[in-house]
C-alpha cells in the first residue's frame, strides 16, 4: 500500500486534480536548472537541518528565501556599465555617471544607496570586470526574460535567490512562473529519501562555503543578504515514499562522490535530476491510470541511416506523451468507484448530497461558496464528474501536459534531428551525465545498458528490447545495430574502452584516482 500525505487546501487553484496526482506543483516553464536553483535556495535556508523532515508542518518544510535585489540588479539591470567603463574619463567620473544611471532604475528595495561598491573596488574598471565575469556564468543571461527572473550561477550561499516580479513602483511578488514550486517538490522528494540526510550534509559541505572565492566575489556585490521577512511553506507532495525519490538521492550522492569540482558536478546534477523528475511524472501517470508496467523509453542513437528504431522511438515518445492526460481522466472518474459513491440510500437527494461531499473532499470542487456555487446547484453528481473531466483536461493541457515535451527537450533526451517528428534520441551531454551517475570506475558495456534500463527505462540494445522483438515491433539485428551505434558514440566521447571485438568497458572519466585498474 502506498503511504500518502494528506493534501491541505490549495487556495490558488479552482480544483485539485493535477495536484492530487503529482503534487503542487510541477510546471513546464520551470525547466530542470530552475528546479535545482529553487531547491538550493530552500536548502540554503535550512543549512542547520538540511534535507531533514519537519513533522510539525505536516509533510511540508519551512524556508526563508533570499531576494538579493542588489546583486541581480547589478548583473541584469545594469546595461550601461560596459559603456561607462570604456569611456575616456577619470575613474571618479565613471563612478559618478554610473551611480546616477543606477539610481534612476533603482527599485527602492535596498538598492538606493550603492556607495559601498566604491569602497569595495580599487577602480571602476575592476568593478565592471567583476560584473562581466559573473554575468557570463549566469543562466540564460541573454534571454529576454525580465531581469528579476535571471539567475547567477550558484557559486555559494550568497548567489541564491528566489524568482520575483518587480513592477515600476518597486512592488515585489512571486508570480510562480519560473519558480513554480517544482524545486520545492524536489526538496521534499530528497527529504523523504532514505539517504536524504546524508545528501543534505554533503551538499552543505560542498556548496555552502561562504568563503569560497567566487561566493566572496558575489558577496562583495550584494552586501548583506536580503531575505523575506516571514517564512514560507513548501508545496504539497502526495507520496511519503517512492523508489524514484531514492533514485534521485542516490544519483546525486554518486555524482558528488566523483573526482570533479562541485561547479562541474552541477551540470550533471541538473541533467540527471531532469531525467528522474521526468520519470516520476510518467511513473505517477501510469500508476494512477492503472498500468503497472514500467515506463519504457525507446532511444534511437542517431546515425546517418534511417532505421526502424527511429520510428519506434517516435512511437514510444507519443505513447508517453499521452500518459498524463489519461491519468487525469482516470483519476477524476475513479470517484465513482468509491464506496461512498455507490452507497444505497432511501433518498436520492441524500445520496446526491453524499456524492457532492465526496467530490469536494477529493477535488476541492465544486465550490461551497461564492458566485460560482449557483452554477452547480441544479446539476447531478454524475454530470459534475463529466464536467470536471473536461475542465481538468483543459487546465492540464495548458502547462502540466507540456512537461514531457519541454523537459525531455531541455535535458537532451528528445530531438527532431533528421526527422519530421519528435522522438527519443539522447545527446552527448545527457549520455555523459548518465555515465557519471552510474559508473563508479568501469563497467562492462552490456551491464551498463542493463543498468540504464533498470534505472531510467531507456531501451537501446537487443537485450533490453526483448519485449519489442517478441512483439515483432522490431528486428533483433536493428536493436543490435543501435547498441553498436551507442558504443561507437561513447568511444568518440572517451567514455568506452574496447579491449576486443566482444569486450568493451564504460569508464567514468571522473573516477577517483586509482579506482580504475589498468
Amino acid at each position: 500500500m502506498i503511504a500518502t500525505i494528506q493534501r491541505p487546501e490549495i487556495r490558488s487553484v479552482d480544483f485539485c486534480v493535477d495536484e492530487n496526482i503529482w503534487g503542487h506543483r510541477l510546471y513546464d516553464e520551470q525547466l530542470p536548472h530552475l528546479a535545482v536553483l529553487e531547491f538550493l535556495g530552500i536548502l540554503g535556508s535550512n543549512v542547520d537541518r538540511p534535507l531533514r523532515p519537519q513533522p510539525e508542518h505536516g509533510g511540508a518544510v519551512t524556508f526563508k528565501p533570499q531576494r538579493q535585489i542588489r546583486l541581480r540588479g547589478l548583473l541584469f539591470n545594469n546595461p550601461y556599465v560596459e559603456s561607462i567603463a570604456e569611456s575616456a574619463v577619470s575613474d571618479d567620473e565613471k563612478w559618478k555617471r554610473w551611480f546616477e544611471c543606477f539610481r534612476q532604475g533603482a527599485t527602492g528595495n535596498g538598492d538606493e544607496d550603492m556607495g559601498y561598491l566604491r569602497r569595495s573596488f580599487s577602480s571602476f574598471d575592476d568593478f565592471a570586470k567583476t560584473i562581466e565575469l559573473l554575468r557570463s556564468s549566469a543562466f540564460e543571461s541573454r534571454s529576454n526574460k525580465r531581469w528579476s527572473s535571471k539567475f547567477v550561477f550558484p557559486f555559494g550561499p550568497d548567489a541564491l535567490y528566489e524568482d520575483l516580479a518587480i513592477n515600476a513602483k518597486g512592488s515585489m511578488s512571486n508570480d510562480r512562473r519560473f519558480f513554480a514550486r517544482t524545486g520545492e517538490l524536489l526538496y521534499l522528494m530528497l527529504t523523504r529519501a532514505q539517504s536524504g540526510a546524508e545528501l543534505g550534509d554533503s551538499l552543505v559541505e560542498r556548496l555552502f562555503d561562504s568563503n569560497a572565492p567566487m561566493n566572496r566575489l558575489v558577496r562583495v556585490l550584494q552586501g548583506a543578504p536580503q531575505r523575506v521577512e516571514e517564512p514560507k511553506l513548501t508545496g504539497y507532495l502526495p507520496e511519503a515514499r517512492n523508489s524514484r525519490f531514492d533514485r534521485i538521492c542516490d544519483d546525486w550522492l554518486s555524482i558528488l562522490n566523483r573526482d570533479m569540482p562541485i561547479y562541474d558536478a552541477l551540470e550533471h546534477l541538473i541533467a540527471i535530476t531532469g531525467l528522474n523528475m521526468l520519470l516520476y511524472f510518467l511513473e505517477r501517470a501510469k500508476l494512477v491510470a492503472g498500468d503497472d508496467d514500467p515506463v519504457e523509453i525507446v532511444c534511437e542513437i542517431v546515425s546517418k541511416e534511417r532505421t526502424k528504431i527511429r520510428a519506434l522511438s517516435g512511437d514510444s515518445y507519443q505513447v508517453n506523451q499521452g500518459l498524463p492526460a489519461k491519468a487525469v481522466r482516470v483519476h477524476v472518474e475513479s470517484v465513482r468507484l468509491d464506496a461512498r459513491w455507490s452507497t444505497n440510500s432511501q433518498s436520492c437527494e441524500l445520496q446526491d448530497v453524499e456524492r457532492l461531499k465526496l467530490m469536494r473532499e477529493r477535488f476541492q470542487w465544486p465550490p461551497v461558496d461564492g458566485v460560482d456555487e449557483e452554477d452547480f446547484t441544479n446539476k447531478k453528481p454524475e454530470e459534475l464528474v463529466d464536467e470536471l473531466v473536461v475542465n481538468a483536461l483543459a487546465r492540464h493541457a495548458q502547462h502540466v501536459g507540456k512537461i514531457h515535451a519541454s523537459w525531455s527537450r531541455a535535458i537532451g533526451l528528445s530531438s527532431r534531428r533528421l526527422s519530421r517528428r519528435t522522438r527519443y534520441a539522447p545527446n552527448d551531454k545527457l549520455l555523459k551525465s548518465i555515465v557519471v551517475s552510474i559508473v563508479k570506475d568501469r563497467m562492462q558495456f552490456d551491464e551498463f545498458l542493463a543498468e540504464v534500463k533498470s534505472r531510467y527505462g531507456l531501451i537501446i540494445g537487443d537485450a533490453e528490447g526483448t519485449r519489442l522483438v517478441s512483439d515483432k515491433l522490431v528486428d533483433q539485428e536493428e536493436l543490435s545495430e543501435n547498441r553498436n551505434n551507442l558504443e561507437t558514440r561513447l568511444v568518440s566521447l572517451g567514455l568506452v574502452r574496447r579491449l576486443s571485438d566482444s569486450c568493451s568497458f564504460v569508464e567514468n572519466p571522473f573516477a577517483l584516482q586509482g579506482d580504475i585498474e589498468c
